[in-house]
């Protein structure tokens, strides 16, 4: 799974985590030994773990956890998701396996954070019985979310469905490369409440056109992370005539060339959202089924369309593709990128990665019935660490 996660997300930071480089303050005092003929400065300690953060929300704690695994830039480096008492509350951690040596370990992670990958340095030395400890609560919470046991999606309430869609909708946002890197413009992740209003009108609009919803969050994933930047700023096109709304750049021979860039989530070009709208005004289905924020006006205005509109237009498109393609989801998502006449199959492979671990790990979601694998009577107790440092969501 954490393969695949990785081919969709790519090699991203957390940017839900503050950034800071941070050596967190230890009573016990490295010692220095020379081996093999160079300086090793280690703690006494069996072990040394990275503190990666703290969430107080199981299933994103899980998310992170099977996203960091699988990530190139800490390959060789075990990660551990435990459950510790923080405050009386439960509080989930992340941690990054270490080889006990400050000399090698913080120039690691000291790149890992200038990279965006981590928040901060914050070693934690151990005991060996504590990491075993720690093995065993990573094994039993990855064995939770591997279990043959699933429900489906088309099955939950959609209360259920909104709540397990939010997460992932956070989580992805949270992610997305643009934040690591901070190329401009640099979105802004979704808050919890934008997160689960996008994942209620992603649904609704899913049902309203009997979409794959797995494959609508996986257009919305690979088209922009779910969030509002616009995109392909220089893009243009030539039209025979110029519309209301164009934004005209030259004339030539009784024809127009207007700039035709991407807006939106779901990066939806100016000329396609005319071609949307048009298949709204003939569209005989009943819009008055969908929330009054999905409902697009009579009239359209490119400059100012609302996002429930556009997630409408989303969904109407992706209705439209897959009637032309006789119901084939890889065709008529590959045309959503490329075009009716040029589908796109690796924008279409990168989608279906992304449906496929939104389905598996929502449906494994959904069969714990809202029960945290920690409550469960495979897991351990939870550890007790007042000391613990809050760091996530």
């Amino acid at each position: 799974m954490a393969a695949g996660l990785v081919s969709c997300f790519g090699l991203v930071g957390y940017r839900l985590w503050p950034r800071e480089l941070r050596l967190s303050p230890s009573s016990r005092v490295p010692v220095c030994e020379f081996k093999d003929g160079r300086a090793v400065v280690k703690f006494p300690a069996d072990v040394v773990l990275a503190h990666v953060g703290t969430f107080q929300d199981e299933l994103l704690a899980y998310l992170y956890f099977d996203y960091l695994r699988g990530l190139p830039a800490v390959n060789g480096h075990e990660v551990y998701l435990t459950l510790e008492t923080l405050n009386g509350e439960r509080a989930y951690q992340l941690f990054l396996s270490l080889e006990n040596d400050v000399l090698t370990a913080v120039p690691f992670l000291a790149e890992l954070v200038a990279e965006g990958v981590l928040p901060s340095i914050d070693l934690k030395p151990l005991p060996r019985a504590a990491l075993v400890r720690i093995q065993q609560q990573t094994a039993l919470f990855a064995a939770a979310y591997q279990l043959p046991v699933r429900r489906k999606l088309h099955s939950l309430r959609r209360s259920q469905l909104i709540a397990l869609t939010q997460r992932f909708i956070l989580f992805k946002s949270g992610t997305d490369p643009r934040l690591r890197k901070q190329l401009e413009p640099v979105p802004d992740p979704l808050s919890h409440e934008e997160a689960r209003q996008f994942a209620a009108d992603i649904i609704a609009a899913a049902e309203f056109y009997s979409l794959p919803l797995d494959f609508f969050l996986g257009i919305g994933a690979m088209e922009n992370n779910y969030m509002d930047v616009r995109g392909d700023l220089k893009h243009t096109v030539w039209k025979r005539r110029g519309e209301k709304g164009d934004i005209v750049l030259k004339r030539r021979r009784g024809r127009v060339l207007v700039l035709n860039y991407s807006t939106g989530p779901w990066q939806i070009t100016r000329e396609t959202l005319r071609y949307a709208h048009r298949l709204y005004l003939k569209d005989r289905r009943d819009y008055n089924l969908l929330p009054g924020r999905l409902r697009p006006e009579r009239e359209l205005n490119l400059d100012s369309i609302e996002p429930g509109v556009l997630t409408t237009y989303a969904g109407l498109l992706f209705r439209d593709l897959l009637d032309r393609f006789d119901g084939d989801v890889g065709k008529a998502v590959g045309a959503y990128n490329g075009g009716i006449g040029n589908p796109n199959a690796k924008y279409e492979e990168g989608v279906r990665l992304c449906a496929e671990y939104a389905r598996d790990v929502l449906e494994h979601a959904a069969a714990l019935n809202g029960q945290a694998v920690a409550e469960m009577q495979f897991i351990a107790p939870p550890l007790s660490s007042p000391s613990s440092r809050r760091m996530g969501p």
